[in-house]
């Protein structure tokens, strides 16, 4: 029996922050442990905000060779020269944002702890798709089981994503069965995001 392959980190930014003080912060985040793409999940729906910040992350992910994609916001894809989106409405939006980004566009789509929206979103063109939160109490207090992951990784051969109210325990338990781990609050509500990252990727040791 061949070992799993060790799950990537998918870095979320947090919902608010001022560009210019979290950009050095990012940098350093990425600059000690290897992150497979990076999210701009700002909570605002200002247009400038956005921009200053998709600006200002695009240069930091693109010069260390992350990819960035951006929560919900299609239209500032192209705008701000960034990789894809992600979703969060499940499957809906998938097949019209693949048509309008083309084949190359990462798209992916958050697909709460439904597995048929995880299946559809996956026909759609979605190239992964995310369930959670894992842990916590976050939204309605559903969490996404590790069943869900344990049965996609059996099963279905898009990429998965866990993600949201992630800890060590969680982590460790959750590897053999997902392809990548969405960190951000988990991260970012510490002085020092760098190493809380890298304390929590040692469970995948």
């Amino acid at each position: 029996m061949t070992e799993p392959d060790r799950p990537q980190i998918y870095l979320v930014t947090p919902p608010a922050f001022d560009p210019e003080v979290f950009a050095p912060r990012l940098a350093a985040v990425l600059d000690r442990v290897p992150v497979a793409c990076l999210r701009l999940a700002l909570a605002t729906g200002d247009e400038d905000a956005i921009l200053r910040a998709g600006d200002t992350l695009r240069a930091v992910a693109h010069a260390r060779d992350v990819p960035i994609v951006i929560e919900r916001h299609v239209l500032m894809v192209d705008r701000l020269g960034l990789d894809g989106v992600h979703l969060m409405d499940g499957a809906r939006s998938v097949r019209a944002v693949r048509k309008d980004l083309g084949a190359e566009a990462i798209v992916g789509a958050w697909c709460h702890a439904t597995r048929h929206d995880g299946i559809s979103a996956g026909e759609a063109g979605a190239d992964y798709v995310s369930f959670g939160p894992v842990g916590g109490a976050l939204g309605d207090g559903k969490l996404a089981e590790a069943d869900i992951f344990a049965w996609w990784s059996e099963m279905i051969e898009l990429p998965v994503v866990a993600e949201g109210g992630l800890d060590a325990d969680l982590i460790r338990a959750l590897a053999p069965f997902t392809d990548f781990f969405a960190l951000g609050e988990e991260v970012w509500r510490h002085d020092d995001p760098a190493a809380a990252l890298v304390a929590l990727t040692a469970a995948l040791d």
